[in-house]
């Protein structure tokens, strides 16, 4: 056995300490299960370009690999579509499903780094719930991550993050991300 420090991220030992008793007084709940949490954030990048050229789709995961700090899956066509020019079985995008301290650490750097980093940046849409606590968004390039490194980019890619949690309301959900600093705009 060795001897490891056990790390916490930030956003994990907040929840833990201020937010967890700051929801269930808002919504006042009786057990502490019922207080919305994260369950999984999913990030998601299509190429569309991966029709003329797939080593764009190998980039695409090397690049998502680096943002998520976890090795991305590369996600192929169900079917064949002859007018976009897609067979079956042809690469087509990345994902990669972040749980755990990863996720954490992620929503952190997402919040706190790479948003602001996006140009005329106003805040996120709160409507963009699905009505079963889940929150989506998209950004429009992916560079804004300080992972990636400037330089070496061949083509600026966008990429959708799902953040999934266990609220059973939208109303829920957006008040579990607000505590997190979501920068939601009105």
């Amino acid at each position: 056995m060795s001897d490891k420090a056990t790390y916490t991220p930030r956003l994990k030992a907040e929840f833990k300490s201020k937010i967890r008793a700051a929801l269930k007084e808002e919504f006042s709940y009786k057990n502490d299960m019922q207080i919305p949490r994260l369950e999984k954030i999913v990030l998601n990048m299509g190429v569309g370009e991966a029709v003329k050229d797939t080593k764009k789709v190998k980039q695409a995961s090397e690049e998502l690999s680096l943002i998520a700090g976890q090795k991305a899956v590369i996600t192929k066509a169900k079917k064949s579509i002859a007018g976009f020019r897609v067979r079956e079985e042809m690469p087509l995008g990345t994902k990669v499903t972040l749980r755990g301290d990863k996720m954490y650490e992620f929503l952190d750097r997402l919040i706190n780094v790479a948003l602001p980093r996006v140009r005329d940046f106003r805040g996120v849409k709160g409507t963009s719930f699905d009505g079963h606590g889940n929150y989506a968004m998209g950004l429009k390039e992916h560079i804004v991550f300080p992972e990636i490194e400037f330089d070496k980019v061949d083509e600026v890619l966008g990429m959708d993050i799902i953040i999934c949690t266990n609220a059973k309301s939208d109303a829920e959900a957006k008040s579990l991300l607000k505590h997190f600093n979501m920068p939601f705009t009105a």
